[in-house]
């Protein structure tokens, strides 16, 4: 038996390797989740680690949770402003743009790799998502910023097309292990997963948010511990009951987003932190339950197939559905080349080999070479793409100053993150007119996406996120300064 002492520190040697290999990445401009498997694979009976991983129940386990907490996280991190410049060529993406690239890539496996068909839909359906941690990381670690609304498209769209290859997943393995059953008799079901999966979202989130308000918890340790068991029971209940957990848990996260609610920024920042957590162990262990010595075997389909997914199936989806929107074309040519895959795809994979099909290990070794030539030659090239077709914004990055400047003896109820409604009576004004209270400081004022750093003469608009320093006393005359309520008492820090 292992000493609990070696596992212990042989676990946060792991993790230490892991926010190492991140930096590096971030500096090369690599997605940190391509070394995260190479540790893994490093760690494993084929690497100088000597670990024997073969449980795919487990990893698949280990997946579905961690997509979970990656999920919400991204939800939570989700401007709702975003949401409704994106939503409708996002959904396009995530619904249409998958199917066609399932049917696709079924085409293509079916003719060139001599898989059945339904074998071939299966891979297509288990590549079928893209993964925004991936695509996001290249791009912050080079500092680019994308214009117009490729960013929050590329970020919704990533978010919510894993519910649909999911399900197409899962529908294609039903296909397999029972050939009597019909197509059409999977209707119902995409139905139920998605309907019921949308309800008991946004439903957690409503609940999530009246107990985090309400409860009125004597330790504010609790409330992380109270955000985890929301997100655990929701996906949970959800599928428990037949609906789509990762739908229901990413709506959950934007309904959330767009609320207010105490610690809201702290609870961010530890959701943000458990989804590294939870992606480093989650790679880690995918990259443990492949066998690199078996990936020279299928070293040629899986190029075939990563070419053909790259330059054809891909940029296919993208211009089918997206041909009625007004991006242009050079546009659509990028959201077609950042269709980077990641954790979905290898978590997916894992699935036929749970179920049993005959090729299941092939698929499941093709999907981690897919995935690994994603990764290091679309991830490499996001940066040149996005400055050879003209689309990476003049205006820097920027970084909000209060995770640097942020001390203890500044108390978190002093400190409100407020946004302004349009029949705010500030709105329009001056700074220095609207009469706030001597012991009251806008601190930061967050404005369409920027930031800005309020002055007297700073009018205030519609919509501005203000973050102010204030005290208890002075809150009835902030309000009557600013024409709307302040929230419930403890603000968002």
């Amino acid at each position: 038996m292992i000493p609990i002492e070696l596992l212990l520190s042989a676990s946060a040697a792991f993790l230490l390797l892991s926010i190492f290999a991140s930096k590096v990445a971030g500096r090369f401009g690599v997605p940190a989740l391509l070394l995260f498997l190479v540790l893994g694979m490093l760690a494993g009976s084929d690497g100088p680690g000597r670990i024997y991983f073969d449980f795919p129940w487990a990893a698949q386990s280990i997946g579905v949770v961690a997509l979970a907490f990656i999920l919400f996280s991204g939800g939570l991190d989700t401007s709702w402003r975003d949401v409704q410049v994106a939503v409708r060529p996002a959904l396009m993406l995530s619904t249409l743009g998958v199917g066609i690239t399932a049917l696709a890539v079924g085409l293509f496996a079916t003719l060139a790799l001599g898989l059945t068909v339904q074998e071939g839909i299966l891979l297509g359906a288990i590549i079928g998502s893209t993964d925004a941690a991936a695509v996001f990381s290249v791009l912050r670690g080079r500092g680019v910023q994308l214009r117009g609304r490729l960013k929050p498209v590329l970020e919704l769209e990533s978010g919510s097309n894993d519910p649909m290859a999911v399900f197409l997943t899962i529908s294609m393995i039903t296909l397999i292990t029972q050939p009597g059953l019909s197509a059409l008799s999977l209707i119902p079901m995409f139905i139920q997963q998605m309907a019921l999966g949308a309800l008991l979202g946004l439903g957690g989130g409503w609940i999530m948010l009246r107990l985090i308000n309400r409860l009125r918890l004597e330790y504010d340790g609790l409330y992380p511990v109270l955000s985890v068991s929301c997100v655990l029971l929701t996906y949970g209940l959800t599928a428990m009951i037949g609906g789509n957990g990762f739908l229901a848990v990413y709506l959950a996260g934007l309904m959330l987003a767009r609320a207010d609610f105490i610690h809201k920024r702290s609870l961010r920042q530890f959701h943000d932190g458990i989804a590294w957590l939870m992606q480093i162990i989650m790679f880690v262990t995918l990259g443990l339950q492949v066998f690199p010595s078996q990936l020279p075997a299928i070293a040629g389909s899986g190029l075939l197939t990563a070419a053909f997914l790259i330059l054809i199936a891909r940029p296919l989806s993208v211009f089918l559905a997206l041909a009625f929107s007004r991006f242009s074309l050079r546009e659509k040519l990028f959201i077609s080349w950042v269709g980077l895959r990641g954790a979905a795809p290898i978590v997916l994979a894992t699935f036929p080999v749970v179920a049993g099909i005959g090729q299941a290990n092939t698929l499941f070794n093709l999907v981690f070479f897919i995935v690994l030539t994603s990764v290091l030659l679309q991830g490499a090239l996001i940066v040149p793409a996005a400055r050879l077709l003209g689309l990476q914004s003049s205006r820097p990055a920027l970084r909000s100053p209060l995770a640097y400047v942020m001390r203890d003896d500044v108390i978190a109820n002093n400190l409100i993150e407020v946004s302004l409604p349009e029949e705010a009576a500030a709105i329009g004004r001056q700074i220095i007119d609207i009469g706030l209270p001597q012991d009251t400081l806008i601190v930061l004022i967050g404005r369409e996406g920027d930031m800005v750093v309020p002055r007297g003469s700073t009018i205030l608009q519609a919509n501005d996120r203000l973050l102010l320093l204030t005290s208890e006393r002075a809150r009835p005359q902030v309000e009557a300064a600013l024409g709307c309520s302040l929230g419930a008492a403890g603000g968002s820090a």
